[in-house]
């Protein structure tokens, strides 16, 4: 895999750098924030371990920085000894995927950046397929066990954000970006959006597959309790 490490820790760089190269990884290593984001911008990364504590800029600025600016954005895994459901949060709610808590182990690393990159890869095949849900992006249609789902264009972007995002919540500002990159709507906008998208799913479904996480956004769950 093709890692971009930012931390500047150097003494915990080194070691991550070793560790994953051990692993046959490229890693390239960024000191501060605006590096990065350059290196980010100059090549594809299969994941990005990003640092809160950078001595140009907060790890969230470099987060949303990442987000608004890269193209085909790879998976963020933020590294950091905030340890508070706030700080996790608002890591989130920045455009994180995932977070580890320092210290960690390095296995636990390994194991998350190999299933961020798998997701990844998932995702930009043309279906997703999680238990009996599915969705072919060719088609723009979603299908609950083969019966398709009644969706707007709208709802099915919303929708394709949430599976894309699953197991884990997308956050209001991440599902904003994704369906209206240029032109966000009022704020109440996409609760209306998700209320139509809950009522198409129910019908099909019998029962909420959407759940609201406080603070954070929406999580589809359920999906295998069949």
């Amino acid at each position: 895999m093709n890692i971009l490490l930012i931390e500047d820790n150097f003494a915990l760089a080194n070691q991550l750098v070793s560790f994953m190269e051990g692993l046959g990884w490229q890693v390239d290593y960024a000191a501060e924030g605006h590096l990065g984001v350059q290196l980010a911008k100059q090549q594809a990364f299969d994941v990005v371990l990003l640092d809160l504590n950078l001595p140009d800029q907060d790890g969230l600025q470099v987060c949303k920085v990442l987000l608004e600016t890269v193209n085909a954005r790879p998976p963020i895994l933020m590294l950091t000894a905030r340890d508070s459901f706030k700080d996790k949060a608002s890591g989130f709610h920045a455009g994180a995927d995932d977070y580890l808590t320092k210290p960690f182990d390095l296995r636990e690393l390994a194991l998350r950046c190999e299933a961020l990159a798998r997701r990844r890869q998932l995702f930009t095949q043309h279906s997703i397929e999680i238990g009996p849900l599915k969705l072919c992006r060719r088609q723009q249609q979603a299908w609950w066990s083969l019966q398709p789902i009644a969706l707007t264009t709208t709802s099915f972007q919303i929708l394709q954000k949430l599976m894309e995002d699953h197991p884990y919540p997308s956050s209001r500002r991440e599902l904003i970006n994704s369906v209206w990159p240029t032109n966000p709507p009022e704020s109440n906008a996409l609760k209306a959006h998700i209320y139509t998208l809950r009522k198409s799913l129910d019908t099909v479904v019998g029962r909420p597959l959407i759940h609201t996480i406080s603070t954070i956004g929406y999580q589809l769950t359920g999906l295998n309790d069949v």
